[in-house]
């Protein structure tokens, strides 16, 4: 048996709720330019070599 999925008005709710609560409590929110993903480059590469030697 498989559970139903929660409704998005609930989900909706309950993120405005822990939202408020974390400015409440003095937390701040830094909003990032559109396009951007707000992650600084990192040195190297993240490619992988999958060839087995």
């Amino acid at each position: 048996m498989s559970k139903k999925p929660v409704k998005a008005t609930l989900t909706t709710a309950m993120i405005e709720e822990q939202t408020a609560a974390f400015l409440k409590s003095g937390g701040t929110v830094e909003y990032v330019g559109k396009g951007k993903s707000g992650q600084y480059a990192s040195t190297g590469s993240k490619q992988i070599d999958l060839k087995s030697s």
